[in-house]
């Protein structure tokens, strides 16, 4: 809770308090006048009248029900004072969170800065990029793994994938059925392959996420990218193809399983 909103809510609990406490404390400084009883008839009915209404609790300002209602019209005035001042903070702080990333790669239309889950609601500037050499990693293999589904349809590398066990590339079918295919030794080349190249050859350059010095393309061959507007636009599609990527071998996945191939046959189920 902002200071402002802490010293007001606490001078007006401050204020209720002192009012309740003055109030209950004058209860017993409105009382009626002593009446007299007399003799005569009509004096006795005037002063029976006056007793009756004398007994009568006072509804003045140190009534108990009006210092009840005080309280708790305070107390509303205060918890509504409080929420107001929580909600400005938090559209303050809002504020100030979309100021410090809607210029980061990424935040393109039609969406902008899009996050649904406040992943980046603390600011926190170290964990935005951890997060975002994340996305780029699982967009890039997402890429590779929507190639490799498509191109073995057309083509296959001709030869024997394990000689010894008398396997052909041929023989390896497409998509989740390959996976209890292909060897086990080849599948320890394959996770040794990619360790190494993460460890020891895809070494980070600078702090910007996802630069690991390749230049264009990743291939490194080509050089850097040296125009600024160029580059910018080349990384931005690359987020953008990454995270369709990874919506379409999810939905590849998905198909695979529910059909029992790459592709599927769809008009067996529907």
């Amino acid at each position: 809770m902002a200071p402002a909103v802490q010293r007001t809510a606490l001078a007006a609990l401050a204020a209720s308090g002192c009012a309740a406490s003055s109030a209950s404390s004058s209860n017993t400084a409105f009382v009626a006048a002593p009446t007299f009883r007399q003799e005569n008839g009509q004096l006795r009915g005037q002063a029976e009248v006056a007793s009756s209404v004398g007994d009568m609790p006072a509804v003045g300002s140190g009534s108990p029900v009006l210092t009840s209602v005080g309280a708790i019209l305070t107390a509303a005035a205060v918890a509504s004072t409080v929420r107001r001042g929580q909600r400005k903070e938090a559209a303050t702080k809002h504020t100030i969170i979309m100021q410090a990333f809607e210029n980061e790669l990424g935040v393109q239309p039609p969406v902008g800065f899009w996050d649904p889950l406040g992943l980046s609601a603390d600011g926190d500037v170290a964990f935005f990029k951890r997060r975002r050499e994340v996305e780029l990693k699982h967009g890039r293999i997402s890429m590779f793994a929507c190639m490799g589904y498509i191109v073995p349809e057309y083509f296959r590398f001709p030869g024997d994938l394990s000689p010894k066990l008398g396997i052909s590339f041929a023989d390896v079918p497409n998509g989740l059925a390959a996976i209890s295919k292909v060897p086990g030794q080849g599948w320890s080349q394959i996770v040794g392959f990619l360790g190494t190249y993460e460890l020891f050859i895809n070494t980070p350059v600078g702090d910007e996420p996802g630069n690991y010095g390749k230049g264009n393309l990743g291939l490194g061959f080509l050089g850097p990218v040296t125009d600024p507007e160029s580059r910018r636009k080349k990384l931005s599609a690359e987020l953008a193809n990454g995270r369709l990527a990874m919506v379409a071998i999810i939905g590849m996945f998905f198909q695979d399983g529910l059909t029992g191939s790459a592709w599927g046959d769809w008009a067996l189920y529907t």
